[in-house]
């Protein structure tokens, strides 16, 4: 998996930093310093440990964890340098326990002890790029929702018409454009969508560093996230963090160019079969932001008839067809 790593040049004779991507970097990196960000968020007064004069390190130290995960410091030791593959789920689980890791970090730790095994890096299914027209007519039949199927990548692949409406800017530049990631780091229209946009900023990179966990090896996962450290300081500040979450239900609040703001309830269902993520994306009935939503389907319900009106009007009818009468 290619991660995006800061290469210090700050050294004599060189005074000056430059950002490099490395074109592999092992797994254990992202194991090691992951680890280690967890360790450093706990203090020692949260696990009930006594603590004397000064630390040099935040959080615990590495004997700490150790002790309370029941492991030896040589164990724990050899697993924060990178070496999970050969970690039972025993050990793993004492691991996050002591950790105090939730649920998305506690899966991202299992992730990374896979990604660690030689198998690894066989040969995986590819990434699902477009939907099947069964799934199209399950996101059109949801009139009153806008709904989106995505893949791993954060591509969004299909919407109905009120979530094609409900990020018009994401849809505006074709087809490239439609990646969830790429939208909220590389598109200022963003800012003016998103009512917080840290908080938006914050769960897409957490949900694709979860995903970078899973599939390491992915070329085109790889890819998205050098493109994206590249472009947005932003993006290289909060994918530096490791954190993950699970995205899978949650309150966006957004800014429409049509209706103003809303506050919409999201749900994700999962397409194993065809490794996709479906988001739904409702609004609380009797709500202002009901009847906004309500709005917005409308119109762009309209907007869709005028142009099929428009398209309709400029084709050439067969000759000797005729106009069928109005009906009354």
């Amino acid at each position: 998996m290619t991660y995006p790593l800061i290469t210090r040049t700050d050294r004599a004779p060189q005074p000056t930093r430059k950002t490099t991507y490395a074109s592999d970097v092992d797994i254990k990196t992202e194991i090691r310093d992951f680890l280690t960000s967890r360790r450093a968020r706990i203090t020692p007064e949260d696990v009930g440990i006594t603590s004397f004069g000064q630390r040099r390190v935040p959080g615990l130290r590495r004997e700490e964890v150790a002790t309370l995960a029941g492991l030896s410091i040589e164990y724990y030791n050899r697993l924060e340098r990178g070496n999970l593959g050969g970690a039972s789920e025993t050990v793993l689980d004492a691991l996050a326990d002591a950790l105090r890791l939730d649920d998305a970090e506690r899966a991202h730790l299992f992730d990374l002890a896979r990604a660690s095994q030689p198998a690894s890096r066989r040969a995986r299914r590819a990434t699902t790029s477009n939907v099947r027209p069964t799934v199209q007519w399950m996101l059109d039949s949801m009139t009153t929702a806008a709904a989106f199927a995505s893949n791993g990548h954060l591509d969004v692949l299909s919407a109905n018409q009120l979530g094609r409406a409900l990020y018009a800017p994401m849809f505006r530049d074709g087809p490239r454009s439609a990646n969830w990631a790429r939208f909220v780091f590389l598109n200022r229209d963003a800012h003016e969508i998103y009512t917080d946009w840290d908080r938006a900023a914050k769960e897409t990179v957490a949900l694709l560093r979860l995903q970078a966990g899973a599939n390491p090896h992915d070329r085109a996962l790889t890819d998205l996230i050098g493109e994206l450290a590249t472009q947005s300081e932003e993006f290289r500040v909060l994918w530096a963090a490791h954190n993950v979450r699970l995205h899978t239900k949650g309150v966006k609040r957004l800014n429409n160019p049509i209706v103003g703001e809303l506050e919409l309830h999201y749900d994700r269902l999962d397409l194993t079969a065809d490794r996709l993520m479906l988001f739904v994306y409702t609004a609380e009935p009797g709500t202002r932001s009901a009847e906004s939503l309500a709005l917005l389907a409308s119109w762009a319900a309209s907007e869709a008839g005028g142009l099929t009106r428009e398209r309709s009007a400029r084709s050439p009818r067969p000759h000797g067809s005729r106009l069928a009468p109005p009906r009354l």
